[in-house]
């Protein structure tokens, strides 16, 4: 009975609704990915059998409207298929509301919005909504936004996050942990589109992380190591090719109280053909160099990205900068990306990436990591139908296999294949009267 009390209170939501003067928009989403891994993330060994599973992301968006009010909720379940019996009492998937947010327009060009929700800025280098992971990325956050016509944007936002299970369990104190989050940030965000053909973007991104010394004493609570990073990024056209480039600083302290002096930078430029859009370009992310026993000495280096949505840059198989695939060492990755349309629903696309350490690699003499290829067939086989099938291939070397603490083996033929159908149709929609 109390399991379907949530569907019951949802369809006279949505009959009620039908009624009123607002905009008011129920979207559905089904989102089942298998893949096949044989070297995803890091190198596999001789030993290894291949990884095999299927995982399904299904979601539904509320988005209401009426005003000067805006309403957004997103109920998400991730599982994998199998992971629970057919008859069961416990649900090891994730169900979590993955947004849950209002906003109020103050007037046409500033609002106030609040809650739980993506923050997705520009290309998604450092501030991103992780689409492709099934659970994605948000933010529990406070963010003022002005925004004009003339295509000027300024966005200033901030977060305080604690763990305390439900109020009033804590009664003094704000120590953080146990959870890989930031204590507290602020970012102000600034963008300008000149025309159609320029864009210009700035950040400035402050985040507070609960020091990891001295956790556990009276002082903790109050001792919060604080990193900066500074971006600038930025597009324009010239004639048929397009170039974008953007460079961060960061600053501060991490997590461990060190000092933090890193920077990354990117560069590429964009030639359209007549038949393909052709894009060659590198990125630069400092690293420390390490001593010969793999530790680090003086100040970190290593620039993090932190919050981006990393699988779209570093490669597909997610050997940098996501989950377990950080490097200190930092990166050079000299790509060349190029996308093929078969047809009118169907498009090709290929990447090739070639790796380098920036920082040396103890007991190697070569910086080069290896190479990968990406090649994904996206099909728009209706609206709100897509299918896409990949496959990638990782040539790493020795040097690959020292960073990633696997120094046997590291010839083996590591690959990754996957298949991922999205069903994401609009259930229901009210038009403003």
């Amino acid at each position: 009975m109390y399991r379907k009390l949530p569907l019951m209170l949802l369809l006279l939501m949505v009959m009620s609704l039908s009624t009123v003067k607002a905009q008011f928009t129920l979207t559905g989403e089904i989102r089942p990915r298998i893949e096949f891994r044989n070297g995803f993330k890091t190198i596999s060994r001789a030993s290894d059998d291949p990884a095999a599973f299927i995982e399904q992301r299904s979601r539904l968006y509320f988005v209401y409207k009426k005003d000067k009010v805006k309403f957004n909720l997103t109920l998400q379940d991730v599982r994998i298929w199998g992971n629970a019996s057919q008859i069961f009492k416990e649900d090891p998937a994730l169900s979590n509301v993955y947004e849950a947010w209002g906003e109020y327009y103050v007037s046409e060009a500033f609002s106030i919005k609040a809650g739980r929700q993506a923050l997705n800025y520009d290309n998604a280098r450092f501030l991103g909504n992780l689409a492709w992971a099934q659970q994605a990325r948000s933010h529990d956050a406070l963010l003022l936004k002005y925004e004009t016509k003339s295509g000027f944007k300024a966005h200033l936002g901030g977060a305080f996050n604690q763990n305390v299970p439900f109020e009033p369990g804590q009664l003094s104190g704000t120590f953080y942990s146990g959870v890989n989050n930031y204590k507290t940030m602020q970012y102000l965000w600034l963008h300008k589109d000149f025309d159609k053909t320029a864009k210009l973007s700035a950040l400035v991104f402050n985040d507070g992380r609960q020091t990891i010394l001295n956790a556990g004493t009276p002082e903790a609570d109050s001792m919060v190591s604080y990193r900066q990073t500074y971006g600038l990024m930025g597009s324009t056209k010239v004639g048929n090719v397009k170039f974008d480039g953007e460079f961060y600083y960061q600053g501060g302290q991490n997590a461990a109280g060190v000092d933090v002096d890193a920077f990354l930078g990117s560069f590429s430029a964009t030639y359209k053909t007549g038949l393909t859009p052709l894009t060659i370009g590198f990125d630069y992310v400092s690293g420390t160099n390490q001593n010969a026993d793999g530790s680090m000495s003086g100040k970190d280096n290593s620039f993090n990205p932190l919050y981006g949505t990393n699988h779209k840059f570093y490669g597909l198989m997610d050997y940098f900068y996501v989950g377990n695939g950080f490097s200190n060492v930092g990166l050079v990755d000299i790509f060349f990306k190029t996308k093929f349309k078969l047809s009118k629903k169907t498009a090709l696309i290929a990447h090739y990436h070639h790796f380098e350490s920036e920082a040396t690699i103890p007991g190697q003499d070569s910086r080069t990591l290896g190479d990968e290829i990406d090649l994904v067939l996206n099909i728009n086989m209706a609206k709100g139908a897509n299918l896409k099938v990949g496959y990638s291939q990782m040539f790493a070397t020795d040097a690959m296999g020292v960073i990633k603490g696997r120094t046997a083996n590291t010839n083996n033929f590591n690959n990754w294949a996957w298949v991922m159908l999205t069903i994401k149709p609009t259930l229901f929609t009210t038009k403003k009267k």
